[in-house]
């Protein structure tokens, strides 16, 4: 989701059920949240930027005239509100280790989950774009392996953080006046190449320990950084097979690390169109994909691989226009995409959207079902084509449906959100 009108679909807020006055308002938030706890969701997570794309043309008009993907508000300040009208539902925010101080995102954080009594995950980015760097007095992004290391030598740092507290600490007996112990209280002491944090916070541990770890990195570097690290992979393949050989090859790097693969989700970005019959689903997802304005599209192609298309001539390297900008991995996406269809690198930029399932709900439940029994995924990230009528008709529709085979949860078994995910 995004804290805007939007999301992967850019052209949502132009559907005739999608509302609008109510972006800025926590009521609406509120309400998503709702929806999606009573559908059993195991949580939300807000993609964002630190800033508005100003990739394409050298500017933010088209961004901002045609409705482009906007984070209005700070996911961090809408989260508390969702926690709030909840008891269950995991909420997940997009920080940068490039750009925030270790300690200051450990206590932020940590803050949140403990407030949340262990739902919060944190979307682990190493930023992509110059222009987050220029907004937090950079002049540029380092480069990407230099990123990697720095975000490496963050987690270490937090994760020690996250510990400055036994889980035993507190004692709260008035009569000796005694409210905590300072013996299981620690410092961080936490120093490497990049990265120096004393600590210790003042913040405890949460019902879950600390925040589950997510991450969305699907160029080399990335899924090493996923391997080492993320509890949650989101994966955004633009087929079965690429979408089968990336949890393959992410699966096996988990267990190269030590670790168990079932400790690493990987879930894929799903977008649900349900119709009564499949035609009425076909032409409503038509109609969808007619909603976006082509230069939006392009703009936001652009903004996803770090490139400006609107330069672009052919025969030219999009990862020399890129220089130290750009996902990789979004990239390499780009660049498959284009192969397949064996059209101009502007041409793959019109046709690109996002994976969509289109059908009633019970073909869409079938779709969804086939990847997930035959491990091409551990589950989805449903993206909503407009809000909030998408993720509504998704959970009044295709849960229930999921439900009835077994193959999705009636009630909540855990109360966090690392339960949720290894319930």
């Amino acid at each position: 989701m995004k804290t805007g009108p939007t999301a992967l679909d850019s052209g949502g807020w132009r559907h005739p059920e999608a509302t609008l006055d109510d972006v800025l308002d926590p009521g609406r938030y509120e309400h998503i949240a709702r929806v999606l706890e009573a559908a059993c969701f195991d949580g939300c997570f807000f993609a964002d930027l630190q800033g508005l794309y100003d990739i394409h043309k050298g500017g933010f008009d088209t961004y901002v005239e045609r409705g482009g993907q906007i984070s209005y508000l700070d996911p961090m300040v809408v989260m508390p509100v969702m926690a709030r009208a909840t008891r269950h539902l995991g909420l997940g925010a997009t920080l940068s280790t490039t750009l925030l101080p270790a300690y200051h995102l450990a206590r932020t954080l940590l803050s949140l989950d403990v407030l949340s009594k262990g739902r919060v995950a944190w979307n682990i980015v190493t930023s992509a774009t110059d222009l987050e760097a220029k907004n937090f007095g950079l002049t540029a992004l380092p480069p990407r392996d230099q990123r990697y290391e720095v975000a490496d030598e963050v987690v270490e740092a937090c994760l020690r953080l996250w510990k400055s507290w036994d889980p035993d600490a507190f004692i709260k007996d008035k009569k000796a006046g005694v409210y905590a112990d300072p013996a299981k209280v620690h410092y961080a002491d936490y120093e490497g190449r990049w990265v120096k944090t004393r600590g210790p916070l003042s913040i405890p541990q949460s019902a879950q320990g600390h925040p589950v770890l997510m991450q969305a990195g699907a160029s080399e570097r990335g899924k090493e950084f996923a391997a080492r690290w993320a509890e949650v992979v989101f994966s955004s393949q633009r087929s079965r097979e690429d979408t089968k050989a990336f949890y393959d090859d992410l699966k096996a790097r988990v267990a190269a690390r030590g670790r168990r693969p079932e400790d690493c989700a990987v879930l894929a970005q799903a977008t649900c169109i349900v119709g009564e019959t499949e035609s009425i689903a076909r032409e409503k997802a038509d109609y969808i994909n007619a909603l976006t304005m082509e230069e939006l599209r392009i703009a936001s192609t652009s903004s996803n691989i770090g490139v400006d298309l609107s330069r672009y001539e052919d025969g030219q390297s999009l990862a020399e226009l890129a220089g130290t900008q750009g996902m990789q991995g979004s990239m390499d996406v780009f660049e498959s995409r284009r192969r397949s269809l064996g059209g101009s690198v502007k041409d793959t930029a019109r046709s690109l959207r996002p994976n969509q399932y289109v059908g009633t709900a019970e073909s869409v439940a079938d779709q969804l079902e086939d990847l997930f029994v035959s491990q091409v995924c551990d589950g989805f990230i449903v993206t909503p084509a407009y809000a909030p009528g998408s993720h509504e008709t998704f959970c009044r529709a295709v849960v229930p449906e999921l439900q009835r085979r077994g193959v999705f949860r009636r009630a909540y078994s855990g109360t966090t959100l690392r339960d949720h995910l290894r319930g």
